[in-house]
């Protein structure tokens, strides 16, 4: 992941939030395969996906795979990993130390990030997501500024890129 800007393409075809694509997932597949640099598939339901899909992603192309959702459990990012997952997607949690490596870590709230950011080495890859998951309201443009003064490490922005200036 040294290639600067680096696409994580989302293949996602619901949300809890209303949003509901008029493309399918294997177009929103092939898509994703074209212009990503990293393709990101969900393994929650509620954003229509399964663990599944990442084995299925995985036949389709051999582009890093990002298994993307809560992951509440060791369990769950092991079995993300199983399903051929190069990398899963953390929220709210620190994993164990052994597969820290294989995660990006998505805090919740500022006041988590600056306690992760006491304990995880800056080496972690750290996810900022511009929508709060529990409200699906989307933050105010300043905690993303605010996220880069906590973490002076990899930070990668999610949710709400529209256009090529949001990269």
């Amino acid at each position: 992941m040294s290639k600067t800007p680096y696409l994580i393409a989302e293949v996602k075809t619901i949300s809890p939030f209303g949003y509901k694509s008029q493309t399918s997932w294997r177009d929103l597949l092939d898509i994703a395969i074209v212009h990503g640099d990293m393709i990101s598939v969900h393994t929650d339901a509620r954003w229509g996906g399964s663990f599944d899909l990442i084995k299925q992603t995985r036949r389709y192309t051999d582009k890093p795979i990002l298994a993307k959702g809560v992951h509440a459990s060791d369990q769950d990012v092991m079995q993300a990993l199983g399903c051929g997952a190069n990398y899963v997607l953390v929220v709210g949690r620190i994993p164990a130390q052994e597969l820290l490596s294989r995660c990006l870590i998505e805090p919740t709230s500022l006041d988590q990030l600056s306690e992760f950011s006491t304990v995880l080495p800056l080496a972690q890859r750290i996810v900022w997501n511009s929508r709060d998951l529990s409200t699906g309201e989307t933050r105010s443009n300043n905690e993303f500024e605010s996220a880069r003064t906590l973490w002076n490490g990899w930070l990668c922005q999610a949710s709400n890129i529209t256009r090529p200036t949001d990269v």
